[in-house]
């Protein structure tokens, strides 16, 4: 037989949930602010019901009942909302002695002031109205601590998926890509041709890249950039005159690149789309241009993989690949980062927009700043690669 659930005998003394809730998980659970609407709310019920029992009080006690009650109320939604901050069982109990101790001291006060007629009309009301506050204090130190436990619940639940995520982005280094870029490598070693020592460089620099990157959260655009370089020179290589690529950048300083950051390999994810949907089914190839700027007057950053190929195809959005590099993209920006992927007649254009904080603005401007001052540096702004005819793996 399963065991008995013991009883907890200290809630009898000491009631409230048993989870304390550091700083950090507030500040990262918290959610918003006590609402403005909830005192409204308060106020008024509080004002009906006075005017509701009016008409039982004697005249003279009227007026002071609802001054009394209204100040009850500002009392007690300020321990709703102290409660609220850091809800435990410690606050709690602490505010429901305190509040308990006023509540005792208000009829001893109303006696010493000789208004004992009056303290014993307004008892029924005020040990009413210390029942009720104490028990909305006990209701929302439980809803405030269960919302909290589900949001954090909710994060570890997003975290693991986001994890699992980027575990599949990294399994899409796709066995055949490499099976055949290896092929191709070995013929042209066993044929000494002087095409394989560029592809072998090209598949060292991307393997470098591609391999490790994945235990980041977040990687620099200006990597995923030399990745996606790294990978389109591999494809130049194999598919020979069909495949040409571009890629555009100057729009965007390159410290502005090497700030903001990304999940890892999701402009790779892109690229690799637009090869395989794009330019491989196509006999006459295609072209491929990346590119990135600044929109909305410097508050996202918008990345850009465009292929001239067939267009879309049935499904093509639904792909486990963009799936994943969506969900890592609403996931790692709070769902502020967009994706999308649409027609471009011809061809297909998949597009990214992330958004930029003031924080990363003013530190790549620092940054530009500080290389201005320095050697002068910078990126080619379009890189062109056209190819020569080579034999199939």
């Amino acid at each position: 037989m399963p065991e008995a659930p013991r009883i907890d005998w200290t809630q009898w003394i000491f009631p409230g949930p048993r989870r304390v809730f550091s700083d950090a998980e507030l500040a990262r659970a918290g959610g918003g602010g006590w609402s403005r609407g909830i005192d409204c709310y308060v106020y008024s019920n509080v004002v009906v019901l006075v005017l509701c029992f009016y008409q039982f009080l004697p005249d003279a006690v009227g007026g002071f009942v609802l001054v009394a009650a209204l100040v009850g109320a500002s009392a007690g939604l300020w321990g709703a909302r102290w409660i609220w901050r850091h809800p435990s069982r410690t606050r709690f109990n602490g505010a429901s002695v305190m509040a308990g101790i006023v509540a005792g001291l208000i009829p001893l006060v109303m006696v010493q002031l000789g208004q004992r007629a009056l303290m014993r009309d307004t008892m029924p009301l005020l040990a009413g109205g210390l029942a009720l506050m104490l028990s909305s204090w006990w209701f929302l130190t439980l809803y405030r601590s269960q919302q909290l436990e589900g949001r954090l619940r909710e994060q570890h639940e997003q975290q693991q998926r986001v994890a699992l995520a980027q575990r599949l982005a990294a399994a899409q280094i796709q066995p055949h890509f490499l099976f055949n870029t290896l092929a191709s490598l070995q013929h042209w070693v066993d044929t000494q041709d002087a095409r394989g020592g560029p592809l072998l460089r090209s598949l060292t620099r991307y393997l470098r890249a591609t391999l490790p990157m994945f235990e980041h959260d977040r990687l620099p655009v200006a990597q995923e950039l030399q990745i996606v370089s790294s990978y389109l020179d591999i494809m130049q290589a194999r598919l020979g005159t069909r495949l040409t690529w571009a890629m555009a950048v100057d729009a965007v300083p390159a410290p502005l690149l090497a700030t903001v950051t990304l999940p890892p390999g999701t402009l790779l994810t892109l690229a690799e789309n637009a090869i395989t949907h794009g330019i491989e089914p196509s006999l006459r190839g295609g072209h491929v241009t990346v590119s990135a700027s600044v929109a909305d007057g410097g508050g996202w950053l918008r990345l850009e993989v465009r292929d001239n190929g067939p267009g879309l195809a049935p499904g093509t959005c639904d792909g486990l690949g963009l799936t994943n590099t969506r969900e890592r993209l609403a996931a790692q920006s709070g769902g502020a980062a967009q994706m999308g992927l649409e027609a471009a007649a011809p061809g297909c254009l998949a597009w990214i927009e992330w958004p930029l904080s003031a924080r990363e603005v003013a530190h790549a401007v620092a940054r530009e700043v500080s290389q201005a001052s320095g050697p002068e540096s910078g990126h080619a702004a379009v890189h062109e690669v056209t190819t020569t005819p080579l034999d199939p793996a």
